[in-house]
């Protein structure tokens, strides 16, 4: 993937506020992204200096000029949740069924849940419930059912760091008939121990191309001493059975080099949230040749894009 020139996209700076919650706010980052009435919209992890979570919602006709808007989306429906909420968070958005869902992470006192979220206009978002068992991360809904089943990948925390953090080195595949009870969690892969991808997640929702599903990753090496190196990665997924990996790229196609991507609130971090298709035709196929921009987090602190093309990922997850 290459860097936009203009990088960084949006920064703090550009979250400019009479509310109160947002003034002065310590970073943007982690975006969702999706086309809406011929625009993209991402819609924007602030974080303030209370280090309070909330959305802002930014367009662009371009993909790279963004007018940032001046108040937090609205959240509906949070105080059907059954726990205490502290913060909801990396929203990855699917255009599904003639509405836009929002899988979000959503910290509670019981743990951090997938929370689903629905809109057909952004001018809320509604609360539709937890969607996962209790110490998941990453979720990404597939753009359209498969075998007459919803499918959703996700990242279980199972993992006990050493400081006490729970994280996940392994992707699942859950499936449902209506959104809201999941089940299955087939396999889909592991991270590779000493290499770049140890701890891995799910990025943005999968691109449906002609080979199989595209799916873009993060994967974290955490054999450095100073610091875990958040980078990206790409594989590739059977079609009618998304669980099967076809094939897994050897080498990261994204990682931490910038000024903006070194140093930050969390170091050496480049994280995927959004991956939109310039060119889809009517059966959901990204053209080969179309650009993709993708969306990611750096440093935990600003909003950045990197462009590639289906034929550049295809490349890159079959790289010998």
């Amino acid at each position: 993937m290459n860097r936009h020139p203009r990088n960084p996209l949006i920064t703090r700076r550009d979250i400019v506020s009479s509310h109160p919650a947002l003034q002065d706010v310590s970073s943007v980052f982690n975006p969702g992204g999706a086309w809406l009435d011929g625009r993209i919209l991402l819609l924007l992890r602030v974080q303030n200096r209370a280090r309070e979570t909330l959305f802002v919602k930014a367009w662009s006709e371009n993909g790279v000029d963004f007018q940032v808007e001046d108040m937090p989306l609205p959240l509906l429906g949070l105080e059907s949740c059954p726990h205490r909420i502290f913060h909801v968070y990396d929203p990855r958005i699917t255009r599904l069924d003639g509405l836009y869902h929002v899988i979000c992470a959503v910290d509670t006192d019981q743990g951090c849940f997938l929370g689903w979220f629905s809109t057909s206009d952004f001018a809320a978002l509604e609360f539709r419930g937890l969607v996962s068992p209790a110490d998941t991360r990453n979720g990404i809904l597939f753009p359209e059912q498969v075998g007459g089943r919803y499918l959703r990948f996700e990242r279980p925390n199972t993992l006990l760091m050493v400081d006490g953090v729970k994280t996940g080195s392994g992707i699942v595949c859950a499936s449902s008939d209506n959104l809201l009870n999941w089940s299955g969690a087939e396999k889909v892969f592991s991270g590779r121990p000493h290499f770049w991808d140890e701890l891995i997640g799910s990025g943005p929702p999968p691109l449906k191309t002609d080979q199989g599903w595209l799916h873009i990753y993060h994967g974290v090496a955490t054999h450095f001493g100073s610091a875990n190196i958040y980078q990206a990665g790409v594989s590739l997924h059977d079609l009618p059975c998304p669980w099967i990996t076809l094939a897994r790229g050897k080498y990261n196609i994204l990682e931490p080099r910038e000024a903006y991507e070194i140093c930050g609130q969390v170091p050496n971090v480049v994280f995927p949230t959004a991956a939109l298709p310039w060119q889809t035709d009517s059966r959901g196929f990204v053209a080969p040749n179309s650009e993709i921009y993708v969306y990611y987090g750096a440093a935990d602190t600003c909003v950045c894009l990197a462009v590639t093309t289906i034929e550049e990922l295809l490349e890159a997850v079959h790289a010998p």
